[in-house]
């Protein structure tokens, strides 16, 4: 392990991370405590701290993160821990061996493009905008993979008084998805049966026009649905309930099943997308950087499984991974190894 050593407090900077004046004693010649045990920390005290400041961590992070109790950090980090400092060394450094590993790789991974205003994008924005300005409730339902969620966060980023909340199993009744509804919407309510209210006038006295967007929707149970339905009626707020093909299918039965009346006349526009669409496989191949025909062919042929776009995009984060090694542009060659290494075909 190559180690840059620096024995000045003052190379690493103020506060927290300032290096140490006073080193372990390893007179005493005890087991664990040579003069090379000692050269080696002083080597890692300085690249720990150098580590730590650039990732804004503090001493309890970066314990954490090696694996070592706080107290037995700031020990061996302060030059006063006791016992063996062979032991601790070899920790540290192996930790920051997996660091030094972990960004060469990252510096290989090519960065995803930016949101790209596909025809589908723009569909759930205008939708979104409907929701907001009438204000209204709405469904967006469509394949994994099309963007809905980017689409969905992009413009809760963009837009004032819009709150984005993603549902899970364990937030699928009232009472959880409210205390979600909270969190999103920073509001400290510990009394349950004042939650309702609590989160309704947060949507009321927002400024006006507010939108709440609610991804994986279909996780919730049919009384958390009508709660927000609730939120549209008396708080006057846009409700998307964003999601996969049940929320469209749930709230469009006429003949069997509940029949969700309450909910579906108050639902004013719905988005339903079942599959990619070809035109959006191409704006994403594009905002990569891909021309060449035969790589294109084989990334559409990708993008129409499921997963989609986001197949693509993981698809070509591999395959760039080789290109940039081999020092070639990625190739139809390139991608079918990708996507034969990830081996997903089957999912």
């Amino acid at each position: 392990m190559n180690i840059t050593t620096s024995t000045s407090p003052a190379a690493i900077g103020q506060g927290s991370w300032t290096l140490p004046t006073s080193h372990p004693d390893v007179s005493a010649n005890r087991p664990g405590r040579s003069a090379a045990d000692l050269s080696l920390w002083i080597a890692l005290t300085s690249r720990v701290a150098a580590i730590g400041e650039q990732n804004g961590w503090t001493k309890s992070d970066a314990a954490a993160r090696i694996g070592m109790p706080d107290g037995t950090f700031n020990q061996w980090f302060s030059g006063k821990y006791d016992g063996r400092l062979d032991t601790q060394n070899e920790k540290v450094e192996r930790w920051i061996v997996s660091v030094d590993e972990m960004a060469g790789l990252a510096a290989t991974v090519p960065v995803s493009p930016g949101f790209i205003k596909t025809r589908t994008a723009g569909e759930i924005t205008d939708t979104l905008v409907f929701a907001q300005m009438m204000p209204d409730f709405v469904t967006i339902t469509a394949a994994a993979g099309t963007g809905k969620t980017f689409a969905c966060k992009q413009f809760a980023v963009t837009r004032p008084n819009v709150f984005m909340v993603t549902m899970s199993p364990h937030t699928k009744t009232v009472h959880g998805m409210l205390v979600e509804l909270a969190t999103a919407l920073d509001i400290t309510q510990h009394n349950p049966a004042k939650l309702v209210r609590a989160v309704g006038r947060r949507l009321l006295n927002s400024g006006g026009g507010s939108l709440l967007i609610v991804d994986e929707a279909q996780n919730l149970v049919d009384s958390a649905v009508d709660q927000l339905r609730h939120f549209v009626d008396i708080y006057s707020c846009g409700v998307a309930l964003v999601g996969n093909e049940e929320i469209y299918s749930r709230f469009s039965r006429s003949t069997d099943g509940p029949s969700y009346a309450q909910i579906k006349r108050r639902i004013g526009k719905r988005v339903r997308l079942a599959k990619p669409r070809a035109e959006d496989i191409n704006a994403l191949l594009d905002a990569w950087g891909i021309s060449e025909p035969d790589t294109r062919k084989v990334l559409t042929g990708i993008g129409m499984k499921d997963g989609a776009l986001g197949q693509i995009d993981k698809t070509l984060k591999l395959a760039s991974m080789t290109a940039a090694a081999t020092g070639q542009a990625v190739n139809a060659a390139m991608v079918r190894a990708a996507w034969s290494n990830r081996d997903v075909e089957g999912m």
